[in-house]
């Protein structure tokens, strides 16, 4: 499910400074959103496939007290701007955020996420930022 995929006509035509896609994942395979590993290799292979330029490695960090938010934190940092995600252990859930003021495809990042990730279900919205333009 998806809302409003951008296509690089549009993105073009209505002079937009960026792009948002939310990704929620649902039903991933536990193995792989508990391993920094796994979701180090998530994000180089998301950065090559979509084509953006990484700023060092990704920082993957797990926290948190409550059992609802505990797990791993991902932030990589890319030359047009960043890549974020949350995941939660409690009920195998993934939370990703990819913001570019470079064009990307959002549904070949958005079947790439749920594919890694081995997700039952997914469900993704793209924003257009920073544009006075209909």
């Amino acid at each position: 499910m998806n809302n409003s995929i951008i296509s690089k006509e549009d993105y073009d035509r209505k002079s937009v400074w960026g792009l948002l896609t939310s990704i929620d994942l649902f039903g991933c395979a536990p193995e792989i959103l508990r391993s920094a590993d796994k979701i180090k290799q998530y994000t180089i292979e998301l950065c090559d496939l979509i084509e953006m330029k990484r700023f060092q490695d990704p920082i993957v960090v797990r926290f948190g007290d409550d059992p609802k938010v505990s797990g791993y934190s991902l932030a990589q940092l890319i030359e047009t701007s960043l890549i974020s995600g949350h995941f939660a252990e409690l009920d195998n859930s993934v939370y990703i955020d990819i913001f570019s003021c470079k064009f990307y495809d959002q549904q070949k990042a958005a079947d790439f996420t749920k594919n890694f990730f081995q997700a039952e279900k997914v469900v993704f919205n793209v924003v257009i930022r920073g544009t006075t333009h209909n």
